[in-house]
């Protein structure tokens, strides 16, 4: 008969050498924990920054057998680093799966909110991740077969780069840069972004700006944080901030200059940081949650994973509900509103280390979701011509 599983919850750093060795294995050989997200170095590095952090060791008897990197805002968890973190689970061996209502019970979360679970788990709704795939000899193959599949889409790429270059000048692109000083830059272009958007502003809280910088410090072997940026001429035209480790590179945060967007520089850096960290030996080139158009012309790959809300057994809402049921009410039914709001209080919530701070960023989404209801409320509908 198996033994039970128990949960200790240890702040990283007082991990042992062995578990840190087991972490390090786990991550590299499980296929499903190929993300950087899953990294010892991540966890060690956010968990010296983010707020609440923790990571729960499980055991069965003597022997460790998962860890879980995790956050607390009150009675609520979440994995390390949200809302930033894309990939989360947990770090076990390959068919050691632990499933995501076993955590919540273990941890004993009023509210466990994951929107990219990978590993077992009945809770929540499948999400697809895309991703680019290179094949062994790299870049120059797979857009031989891109530009083949995609002829019309890459064609107008090539053609928006020498329109970039007639007007400004040389292009040059660099990449695996490690400079604060860009970071800032294209951090505050990214918040000035949410904030014109009706977006709960994710850098504002301080402690998401400081992972950001602390993860780009660790300059490691086999792990690491870096941008990439795009000049014609001597303008900055695209910026990229991206995590890495081993043979994957995640594409994190993405900002361009709004002008240009005819000539799309963030689709052309794109295309050259995978031509360049290919050439570095990166394989995996993952984009995220599928959504914006551009996505279907690079990727050939695609993971599912599961966003969900896991409750304590007689909690049964969220603290979304009562924004959710006053909007229903204004006439703002639906229930794409519905998880839009709940995964806008997860951000709040996320970022938020205090109970003032979660309350003030609740009250700005809903007024900002009512706004956006009175304006649709008020646009006449379009009338059908034959």
């Amino acid at each position: 008969m198996a033994e039970m599983l128990q949960v200790e919850i240890v702040k990283a750093q007082a991990l042992g050498a062995a578990d840190v060795a087991l972490w390090r294995q786990w991550s590299t050989t499980n296929p499903a924990l190929s993300s950087p997200y899953f990294r010892w170095d991540y966890t060690e590095v956010a968990s010296r920054v983010c707020p609440g952090a923790a990571v729960a060791v499980f055991r069965r008897g003597q022997e460790t057998v998962g860890f879980f990197p995790h956050q607390r805002r009150g009675g609520a968890v979440q994995p390390l680093g949200a809302p930033m973190n894309d990939y989360h689970g947990v770090i076990a061996p390959t068919g050691g799966d632990i499933g995501l209502e076993e955590v919540a019970r273990l941890l004993k979360a009023r509210r466990l909110n994951v929107p990219g679970w990978i590993g077992a788990a009945e809770s929540g709704e499948p999400r697809m991740t895309v991703q680019a795939a290179l094949p062994d000899e790299g870049f120059d193959g797979w857009y031989a077969e891109r530009r083949s599949t995609f002829g019309k889409f890459f064609k107008d790429k090539e053609r928006a780069r020498r329109s970039l270059e007639t007007e400004l000048g040389p292009i040059t692109v660099a990449h695996g840069l490690r400079d604060p000083v860009l970071l800032d830059h294209l951090i505050d272009l990214k918040a000035a972004q949410y904030r014109r958007s009706g977006l709960h502003d994710i850098f504002a809280c301080g402690w998401t700006r400081d992972l950001l910088h602390a993860l780009m410090r660790e300059d490691r072997p086999d792990f690491g944080a870096s941008l990439a940026t795009m000049h014609g001429g001597d303008r900055l035209t695209a910026i990229e901030f991206s995590l890495h480790a081993g043979r994957h590179y995640h594409f994190w945060f993405p900002a361009y200059e709004p002008s240009l967007a005819r000539c799309s520089p963030g689709i052309l850096l794109s295309m050259d940081t995978m031509r360049l960290a290919g050439a570095d030996g990166f394989r995996v080139f993952d984009f995220g949650f599928e959504g914006e158009h551009y996505k279907k012309y690079f990727v050939n790959a695609r993971q599912t994973v599961r966003e969900a809300v896991v409750m304590r057994p007689g909690l049964t809402s969220l603290a979304t509900d009562a924004m959710v049921g006053a909007l229903d009410r204004a006439g703002g039914r639906g229930e794409a509103i519905r998880a839009s709001l709940r995964r806008r209080w997860a951000t709040i919530e996320a970022c938020e280390d205090t109970a003032a701070g979660r309350l003030r960023g609740a009250a700005v989404a809903a007024r900002s979701a009512a706004a956006k209801i009175a304006v649709r409320r008020k646009t006449p509908a379009r009338v059908a011509h034959a």
